[in-house]
């Protein structure tokens, strides 16, 4: 395994870091594809055995259960400090709205749910998953920061946000003196590089680490069109992603798996190996032991120029998709969005 530094931070990171969406308790939340706590812990242990240090959960993940098992399986087979932990937390409610819960109690509210759910003392890295358009960024930024001065969470990461949003955010944060955003987590891969528009050169240039999910396309990069994984059966969301682009994207997936040919390795190595010449670290899923031992291979496997061309040339333009299509507003409704939320705050 290889490891590099997470953004302006002093953690050090697998350059595979482990998704969770797979783990937890199939009986209780949105999908049936994951895996129970057994199966879910045997993964994780495979992973740290293999030099993953690096997982990436959320409280939103089958009801808080995948945190649950990522905690036990950490506790029980790795030391804490060898080990960064990264969840995520939900926006408020209606419910919280309506009980006038603010955004920093939310926010308190959340990480003691999820610091329970771990078993553990702190959170390496802690992840807005989505942007909230019903509260005060300023809330988010306010609570955030309580939180890392406490000592229940070291850095702050977002995820599923806009270029604009995350630096309208670093902003506000750098002139209250409040933690900034070390990290974005977005929807990103070889058939799917929106990113690259703007999201991606703003990282370059403030040294934001990039954690991007989706990194196999929800299995679309790891094998033939006809070869389908449970999940691809039965995730909706997954399914939608990808549905309307899928003739666009066939051309890029056969010219993975004519490299994956060609090097002898999987197409997943192929696809993984692009992606880790793009970005700080992509969270890669597994419910089974060679979805590990594929995405630790990958970093070993080095792509010329050449090859890279040659996988990025077929690419079209995408629609955006899933939460980042819900979110989509105009530039002068961005800056509408924007002046709500700060408003009497700077």
């Amino acid at each position: 395994m290889k490891y590099t530094k997470l953004g302006n931070s002093d953690l050090k990171v697998s350059k595979i870091c482990m998704g969770c969406m797979g783990f937890g308790d199939p009986t209780n939340g949105m999908h049936t594809w994951t895996l129970p706590e057994r199966e879910s812990i045997e993964i994780i242990t495979n992973g740290l055995d293999n030099g993953i240090n690096f997982f990436d959960t959320a409280i939103g993940y089958q009801n808080g259960t995948s945190e649950q098992y990522l905690g036990k399986a950490i506790r029980e087979n790795a030391s804490r400090q060898d080990v960064v932990v990264a969840t995520k937390f939900l926006p408020r409610s209606e419910d919280d709205m309506k009980n006038n819960i603010s955004g920093q109690k939310h926010i308190h509210n959340m990480v003691e749910k999820s610091l329970s759910n771990l078993g553990l003392d702190y959170i390496d890295l802690y992840i807005y998953h989505m942007w909230d358009y019903n509260t005060p960024l300023y809330d988010i930024l306010e609570g955030l920061n309580e939180i890392v001065e406490q000592g229940k969470v070291r850095y702050i990461g977002i995820s599923n946000c806009f270029a604009w949003q995350l630096a309208k955010a670093n902003a506000l944060a750098e002139m209250n003196g409040f933690a900034k955003f070390i990290s974005i987590q977005g929807h990103y891969n070889l058939i799917f590089r929106e990113e690259e528009r703007e999201m991606i050169p703003l990282c370059q240039t403030d040294n934001i680490a990039t954690t991007p999910y989706s990194s196999l396309a929800s299995g679309r990069l790891s094998r033939l069109p006809g070869e389908e994984s449970k999940r691809m059966k039965e995730d909706y969301y997954a399914k939608l992603k990808y549905h309307s682009t899928e003739a666009q994207d066939l051309e890029i997936i056969k010219r993975v798996n004519e490299l994956a040919l060609n090097y002898d390795v999987s197409m997943t190595e192929v696809s993984l190996s692009w992606l880790n010449t793009k970005v700080t670290s992509p969270i890669v899923g597994a419910t089974k032991p060679h979805h590990v031992s594929g995405a630790v291979s990958s970093v070993d496997l080095n792509l010329s120029l050449k090859d890279i061309e040659y996988l990025e040339e077929p690419y079209v333009a995408h629609d955006l998709v899933g939460v980042m299509a819900d979110n989509k507003v105009s530039a002068t409704d961005s800056e509408k969005v924007w002046a709500k939320h700060t408003k009497d705050k700077i």
